[in-house]
């Protein structure tokens, strides 16, 4: 309702494959190749988010792909190949470093970066990859790609004029969401705060199209269509001098998202955590990040550059998290 329907169908959700299809032992650590443990984590989030790595071992991506140079979803299949498949302990992922300019331009090899930052631009160049060869893709049928049937969802944001009461919605796709926790002590708390209507007025006042003229409304942004894998990053930057929030932000093994559906009656949305990235550090310009994540075997591993050790679900729902990745 509201929302374009697709003229084309690139990749049919009802072939995407939850479930791990192999069971086995966790792959390999990574090589931290100078200032790399924010792309290190990243990438092992990704390998072992199940219905990415099920399609990316099945190789259909390449077998298909006629990219010309770059192609972020051949490297992510080669590289979740060598990481799962192949009997090292420790792998160097040095064909993404090797075209880090590619993924982002503010990426340097040499330089720390953001694993938040690194995350959004891996699958905006993911979801390039997917749409390469196909032409005058309309922006709805753009959403129908294996990495927007994956992670994305859809927001509903509904303003309402406080004055005469007239409703307006507007749809915007996502990949990933940011939550505010400077006031929040869990995600449930930061979700009900994002699903919470805001007052627009003073400067931020909108443009009524009944009422002609700016008017004080507002606004209450919701879940409309949710994702496979639910991404959320909690926004720990204080403010832009790269004070860092410390706070430890409580965070379940199994979230519900139906309270912030746009139509929170019916059944529960049930997902369950399988990976997070923790960064530590005095403030959000240094530090390291390391991260935990979900083996195919069905138990929880830190992964900490080249080593990976066997870890419970107690440790793992104590971190100071900045990172969490859900699955349907």
């Amino acid at each position: 309702e509201g929302m374009a329907l697709p003229q084309r169908i690139l990749f049919h959700s009802e072939e995407i494959c939850m479930d791990w299809q192999q069971r086995q032992r966790p792959g390999a650590g990574l090589c931290n190749l100078g200032s790399t443990c924010y792309i290190n984590v990243i990438l092992q989030c990704l390998t072992y988010t199940p219905p990415l790595a099920n399609y990316l071992l099945s190789c259909d991506h390449s077998q298909l792909c006629h990219c010309q140079g770059f192609c972020m979803m051949c490297i992510m299949e080669a590289h979740v190949r060598k990481v799962l498949r192949s009997s090292a302990n420790v792998i160097w992922p040095r064909a993404v470093v090797r075209d880090l300019k590619f993924i982002g331009e503010e990426f340097e090899p040499d330089t720390a970066g953001d694993a938040y930052e690194f995350l959004c631009c891996a699958l905006e160049a993911m979801q390039r990859a997917c749409l390469n060869g196909s032409s005058n893709v309309d922006i709805s049928s753009q959403t129908t790609t294996i990495i927007h049937q994956i992670f994305g969802g859809f927001l509903k944001s509904r303003v309402t004029c406080l004055r005469c009461q007239a409703v307006s919605d507007s749809y915007k796709a996502f990949l990933h969401v940011l939550l505010d926790i400077k006031a929040p002590s869990s995600l449930t708390t930061a979700l009900e705060d994002f699903v919470t209507a805001k007052k627009l007025d003073g400067k931020y006042s909108l443009k009524c199209s009944k009422c002609e003229k700016k008017v004080t409304s507002s606004k209450r942004v919701t879940v409309h269509r949710v994702p496979k894998v639910f991404t959320v990053c909690l926004e720990r930057a204080a403010d832009h001098t790269g004070k860092k929030i410390s706070k430890i932000v409580e965070y379940p093994e199994y979230l519900d998202l139906r309270p912030y559906m746009s139509d929170n009656a019916g059944e529960p949305l049930l997902y369950s955590l399988y990976a997070l990235v923790v960064h530590s550090g005095d403030t959000c310009l240094d530090g390291h990040f390391f991260c935990y994540t979900k083996a195919s075997n069905g138990l929880w591993y830190k992964m900490d550059d080249e080593s990976v050790d066997n870890c419970g679900i107690h440790t793992v729902l104590r971190q100071q998290a900045y990172l969490l990745f859900y699955a349907r």
